[in-house]
């Protein structure tokens, strides 16, 4: 009986596929779907349910949701044969030919005796590759995995954690990327709902309660702007409540830090206009929010324009937010009939689109650099930094548009430009302000990099850097650079010169104390066996924080003078001063970078001949 009820299933998809398919492909179709059946006549999945109803599913997806052709639709039929059955790829080619063969082989997990990083990884690697060729067996992948999803709860509880985080961590980022907004949703909240089950309950059911309690005057709200568009002859035009899920509700309210009565953009209202050709789309959304406008209170600082500046994944659409008579705030997105087409079927919208031809072309030149540089940076965290983010658009001096993952800050901004100018970034200016390098970037900053060819890069950068390209040039430089051979105390901070004592960790590491370091002394006294000799000496590579005060009596010129003595006549970076007047006695504190101990007290003899100084000692509290 079972099987006749899913005959009848594949009856119903020949049938719809009729209507946009050749003959011949739907006879093809359909012979896959047999083949397909007898191949897995044996198995059982384990809801119980015959295996065939997996592969079924996975070719409705394709052809249904995604709206693939014949070849895509036969290997999502045939996917899981080469992995699970008797037959081969070669079985696959000779029926149904070298195409179909392929993407059923990139789909088809490789069993490996040793894998390069982790099976998982592989697998990624492997359908990522398949870019090289085209996009489809990636989404055929993505249909695999969002039916999958749709039934896990036959699964126990940590293979349920497995998949459920694969499908976060790479797959529903992937759907994103690709412009499949409704497809990214739904393995989102299916991820959430079975890594979280209780906290995924507890918003699905305050959402639902919120909706109830807004939704006659969400619907008022709506109706105005209804009436208001028909009144100025915008025919065709309606209007939409789209609530955001539990996944997206609880990702606003852990990156706003409030709760859920809080947090704002659990929902919006979307106005979908019809796509003429009589008129531009932006001509049109323009219209419509000077509409809005004039009727309801902008919030400022609330448009944000993406059908002049298209997410990377080619999204289109104007936002603002209005005051409605009720009071509140209220997200409001004005799309075409198109833009909401390709909000649902992304890349695949639009075969031909600019902005998703020139995202395969950049995904490619990653892959090849990532394999180049493979031992730097884990694969995943080079893939996933650089694509599988939000993205902002920034803008040159010359308004040349740069498209950057959300939080990318100046210095990614930079590295994207050229490595050399990343490599010796000193400051930026962001829309005309003096900034630090470090500075997080917004959507339509105007970001202008300054560049000193003595700056080279430190360590902290790659705690201020999102992208995978600036990660991958400053993994490079860093790992060029000189390494200190020891740790230094934390307390007494040595310098080279300094009479200095080493202890061995666990580890093998060795940390550094000056001899009158009262840590070093209490070391001393427990783990004895652990002391090293050593020669701290000075190493032209590597500067160090020094930290001095000084004791003076205030006359003119006297700051300038100390200015001048460690920079001008010492040729010394200074990073830091804080200096107080009280009663004409001056107290400053200075923190600056030296090569070693000598340097330090060059430094304390110079100032102390200086007019007015009285006093100049080191403090060890530097870091």
């Amino acid at each position: 009986m079972e099987y006749k009820e899913i005959d009848c299933g594949v009856e119903e998809l020949l049938e719809t596929l009729a209507r946009r398919l050749s003959e011949e492909d739907v006879t093809r179709i359909k012979d896959a779907y047999l083949f397909a059946k007898e191949a897995h006549k044996e198995q059982r999945r384990k809801s119980g349910e015959p295996y065939i109803m997996h592969p079924l599913a996975v070719a409705r997806i394709v052809a249904n949701e995604l709206g693939l052709g014949a070849n895509p639709i036969i290997a999502a039929f045939l996917h899981d044969v080469a992995e699970d059955t008797q037959y081969t790829i070669d079985d696959i080619k000779q029926r149904y030919g070298d195409d179909v063969a392929f993407l059923v082989n990139v789909v088809t997990k490789k069993k490996k005796k040793q894998y390069e990083s982790s099976k998982q990884i592989d697998n990624y690697k492997q359908m990522l590759a398949s870019l090289h060729y085209d996009i489809r067996a990636l989404l055929i992948k993505l249909a695999d995995r969002l039916h999958n999803m749709r039934t896990l709860s036959s699964m126990r509880p940590d293979k349920q954690m497995k998949i459920a985080g694969e499908t976060d961590y790479f797959y529903a980022p992937l759907a994103h990327r690709l412009g499949l907004y409704h497809i990214k949703r739904e393995l989102e909240n299916l991820s959430f709902r079975y890594r979280c089950p209780r906290e995924y309950a507890q918003l699905e059911d305050a959402i639902a309660d919120e909706q109830m309690e807004k939704v006659t005057a969400l619907r008022t709200f709506m109706s105005k702007i209804e009436q208001m568009l028909e009144e100025n002859d915008i025919m065709l035009a309606r209007t939409e409540l789209q609530c955001r899920g539990p996944y997206s509700t609880w990702k606003k309210m852990h990156a706003s830090g409030c709760d859920f009565n809080h947090v704002e953009g659990k929902y919006y209202i979307r106005i979908i206009y019809p796509y003429g050709h009589d008129y531009s789309e932006k001509d049109m959304s323009l219209k419509i929010y000077s509409l809005l406008t004039d009727r309801f209170k902008e919030k400022p600082g609330s448009v944000a324009n993406f059908i002049d500046s298209p997410k990377e994944n080619g999204y289109q659409s104007f936002h603002v937010k209005l005051l409605t008579d009720a009071g509140t705030w209220e997200e409001i997105h004005i799309s075409s009939e198109r833009m909401v087409r390709k909000s649902q079927f992304g890349c695949l919208s639009e075969r031909n689109d600019g902005n998703i031809v020139n995202w395969i072309e950049k995904f490619k030149l990653l892959l090849q650099d990532i394999a180049s540089h493979g031992k730097e940076m884990e694969y995943m965290e080079g893939v996933t930094s650089s694509f599988y983010n939000d993205d902002i658009m920034v803008f040159t001096p010359q308004g040349k548009g740069v498209i950057l993952p959300k939080d990318a800050s100046a210095l990614d901004f930079a590295f994207e430009i050229h490595s050399k100018l990343g490599e010796h970034a000193q400051f930026a200016r962001i829309n005309g302000i003096l900034s630090s390098v470090k500075t997080i970037l917004h959507r339509g900053d105007c970001v202008e990099i300054g560049t000193n060819e003595n700056v080279v890069p430190s360590a902290d950068w790659l705690e201020h850097v999102s992208t995978y390209k600036a990660k991958s040039h400053l993994h490079s430089i860093l790992n060029k650079q000189k390494q200190l051979q020891y740790k230094r105390c934390s307390t007494c901070h040595p310098l080279p010169g300094d009479e200095v004592i080493g202890f061995r960790s666990e580890d093998g590491s060795i940390t550094l104390h000056r001899r009158d370091c009262k840590s070093a002394i209490r070391l001393a006294s427990q783990k004895g066996d652990d002391i090293v000799a050593v020669n701290f000496e000075e190493d032209i590579d590597f500067l160090y924080p020094a930290k001095i005060s000084i004791t003076a009596i205030d006359r003119y010129h006297l700051l300038s003078d100390i200015i001048d003595c460690i920079t001008n006549r010492l040729h010394l970076s200074l990073n830091h001063i804080i200096t107080e007047s009280i009663d004409q006695i001056v107290t400053c504190t200075m923190v600056f970078s030296i090569h070693s101990s000598a340097e330090l007290q060059k430094v304390i003899a110079d100032i102390s001949t200086i007019d007015g100084v009285d006093e100049v000692k080191q403090h060890v509290d530097v870091e």
